[in-house]
């Protein structure tokens, strides 16, 4: 069984820049799609990032409108991690972000079985 286990959130100013980890363990999960989401007390969780399995292609990464151009999702296979490098922060950024795996790619949070715990963003203004 797969366990995913994030870190890096935390407090920081409009602007700022914070990276977050997702470590899994239990087997490889390289040929996995992972994927960020994130949310809020009283909304649905939404995707924020996601990145196919090492099977796919290399320039196939996803991510929401409103992280575009701010928000970088990486692999590093070979820790079984992946990462989400977020910067030029906003208030609306603030959220609980959790790590999640598949087998197959969906921006659906109902198709992902396994998920971490999730780890709180906060972006002052």
């Amino acid at each position: 069984q797969v366990r995913l286990t994030e870190s890096g959130g935390g407090l920081v100013q409009a602007g700022g820049s914070l990276r977050l980890s997702c470590t899994a363990s239990g087997r490889t999960v390289s040929s996995n799609t992972m994927a960020w989401f994130r949310q809020v007390p009283g909304k649905e969780r939404e995707f924020v990032a996601g990145i196919p399995g090492i099977s796919w292609s290399a320039d196939s990464v996803y991510y929401r409108d409103s992280v575009k151009g701010r928000f970088t999702i990486s692999r590093d296979s070979a820790k079984n991690a992946v990462y989400l490098q977020m910067n030029m922060l906003k208030p609306e950024d603030t959220a609980v972000y959790y790590c999640a795996t598949n087998s197959v790619f969906s921006k659906m949070a109902f198709a992902y079985s396994i998920w971490g715990q999730g780890t709180q963003v906060t972006v002052s203004s």
